[in-house]
């Protein structure tokens, strides 16, 4: 499948001023905290400048008179601006920072409520390590953009302004000695930006790569060490680690190329000061302490141009960063809603038909064709076949996980298209093969949070699917903690939680998905005798492997490559002798050979 991102078109473009003007709406709200810091921005940059004039006072006042009187109230004023300057600057920073971190926060909150919205096929065709990466490291670049970058160049121009008009003021001849270094200081920041910028972009993608394939890695190391993968995937990594070294290494030359030539023309500006300031001076055309106001002035000139690189690389993570956030942010793969939320909950009876359905997860691919079949209020139906027949599939479709390219899904006798999603959904409950479970203690992940579900109902619950002992049994009950994807916990006990957890939200329509396939023998016992229990009251379908577990089922659907090849009960497929039989009587024969093998090996 291909990558949402098309990442690599987007290695060469240009600044883009729509970019930054979107990321500024992102300050608005706090335009209070950005008026602030721009205020104690002018007041510290006034009182650098101020430095150097009050250096000049003295060399030229006190010292070059030989006397102490006046020395110590220019010492005060000049310790009384430092000390200014370290208080207004720790207010600034403080406030520069409270208000990125505002900025950040709310922009994760509307990536990750995107994510919420987003359809199952946008995550079918995004690694997950990519997306993380969009909502932290992505995120962190534009932090450093408003917090180093926007304000901070506000400061440099107005100082750099500053410096200029103090500089003519003092003495113009001397002023564009100083200015003469300019041209080719202009010359080398554009040569820097232009080698630079793809480096930048590229840095992101090899992050955003390196990070998707750890979290794969990562999330699949039982089967890494069960296969012995350590060494072919340590090589793998070590590929993509090196193609993100090497990036970076490349980026460093860039900057370690222009810092030294700064420094070269910096050094070169000061010693034409010293050069034609030192004439002035012996002519008696500007005092020695207008020389040294000078040199200050022009350390101070260059700093913000030294320092370019750094703004240069804050700047294009957060242009690559953005454009990749707000793709993520436009993108458009949401299953739409037709109809508002219902505040009083949709009440679905639960008759079920599909209507000619077509579907492919990818263009034309389909996976599905031409199905019709219908599921009564309270009929319990079971969907089998061979692995890909498109059984799956159909429970997706069901709660309108995908959209579907041609026919109609109806649930009592509407087009699931006009249900408000979240009414929809909550009318259904699927159980899966492998049960997710999140992070937290048990009782959590029964209620979701849900404060509207009581201690008592969940124990009624738990009881009823033949949970509760279990839990019981546990040293916190209902409150131990369960760790990442339930990993403390058997397969058989998270799905027993699964169940309780789906029952509990009272669902009229529920999806059973290989629910039992997994499962010890003891746990599928306990199963069945609650599904025998709760599935008399809903409409249910199975979906199942194990024909055994499906003998109980009013109805039996039976796909094949896409398609429904034939459909009755489990007495009548039989005696057709069809497609479900030779299912049947090959799982059958398994089992057989497999109880032949152990009684033989015993």
């Amino acid at each position: 499948m291909k990558t949402y991102f098309p990442e690599e078109e987007m290695i060469d473009k240009a600044y883009d001023g729509k970019l930054m003007k979107r990321l500024l709406g992102y300050l608005f709200p706090y335009k209070v905290f950005i008026l602030i810091s721009i205020i104690l921005l002018i007041i510290i940059s006034s009182l650098e400048l101020v430095l150097p004039i009050i250096v000049k006072n003295a060399i030229d006042g006190p010292i070059a008179a030989g006397e102490e009187k006046g020395l110590t109230a220019i010492f005060s004023l000049f310790i009384g601006a430092v000390t200014g300057i370290f208080i207004l600057s720790y207010a600034q920073t403080y406030v520069l920072n409270l208000l990125g971190q505002k900025a950040m926060y709310d922009l994760r909150m509307e990536i990750f409520k995107k994510f919420q919205t987003l359809s199952f096929s946008f995550f079918d065709k995004n690694p997950v390590g990519r997306l993380i990466t969009r909502i932290t490291s992505d995120v962190d670049a534009l932090n450093q953009l408003f917090t180093q970058g926007v304000i901070a160049i506000f400061s440099d121009f107005f100082i750099l302004l500053g410096i200029m008009i103090i500089l003519l003021l003092m003495n113009w001849q001397l002023a564009l000695v100083v200015f003469m270094v300019i041209p080719p200081l202009f010359i080398v920041v554009n040569r820097f930006k232009i080698k630079a910028r793809r480096g930048f972009r590229i840095l992101r993608i090899k992050l955003a790569r390196l990070n998707a394939y750890l979290q794969e890695n990562i999330s699949g190391m039982h089967i890494v060490q069960l296969f012995n993968r350590q060494k072919r995937n340590y090589e793998i990594f070590k590929n993509i680690n090196g193609e993100f070294k090497d990036v970076s290494l490349s980026v460093i030359f860039y900057i370690a190329v222009f810092l030294p030539l700064i420094d070269l023309l910096i050094a070169m500006t000061l010693a034409l000061i010293i050069w034609y300031g030192g004439k002035k001076y012996i002519s008696g055309v500007i005092t020695i302490g207008s020389l040294v106001a000078f040199i200050q002035y022009t350390q101070i000139f260059f700093r913000p141009l030294r320092d370019l690189s750094e703004k240069y690389n804050i700047l294009q993570a957060a242009m690559a960063s953005s454009e990749r956030i707000f793709k993520l942010l436009d993108c458009n793969e949401i299953i739409p809603d037709s109809s508002p939320r219902n505040a009083l909950k949709e009440s679905i009876k639960g008759d079920i038909e599909f209507k000619s359905v077509w579907f492919a997860y990818e263009k034309d691919n389909y996976v599905l064709k031409d199905i019709s079949f219908r599921v009564k209020e309270g009929e319990k139906v079971a969907i089998v076949g061979a692995t890909g027949a498109g059984k799956t599939t159909i429970s997706n479709l069901v709660c309108r996980f995908y959209d579907i390219q041609k026919g109609n899904i109806l649930i009592d006798g509407r087009d699931i298209k006009h249900y408000c999603k979240e009414d929809l959904r909550s009318n259904i409950a699927i159980i899966l093969q492998d049960p997710f479970l999140f992070s937290g203690d048990i009782m959590k992940n029964l209620v979701l949070n849900n404060d509207n579900i009581s201690m008592q109902r969940v124990e009624e619950v738990a009881r009823f699917v033949n949970v509760h002992e279990f839990i019981s049994g546990l040293s916190n009950g209902y409150y131990e903690e369960i760790k990442e994807r339930g990993s403390n916990l058997s397969l058989g006990q998270k799905q027993l939680i699964a169940f309780a957890r789906a029952i509990l939200y009272e669902p009229r329509i529920i999806i059973l998905d290989e629910a039992t396939s997994s499962v010890d023998t003891e746990t599928e016992i306990l199963i069945q005798d609650a599904l025998r229990k709760l599935l008399s009251s809903m409409t249910s379908i199975v979906i199942a492997h194990r024909l055994s577990t499906i003998k109980y089922v009013d109805r039996i659907i039976v796909m094949n490559k896409g398609r429904i090849v034939e459909e009755g009960t489990h007495e009548t497929l039989l005696k057709l002798n069809g497609y479900y039989s030779k299912l049947y009587q090959l799982q059958f024969k398994e089992q057989e050979k497999l109880f032949q093998g152990l009684k033989s090996s015993s």
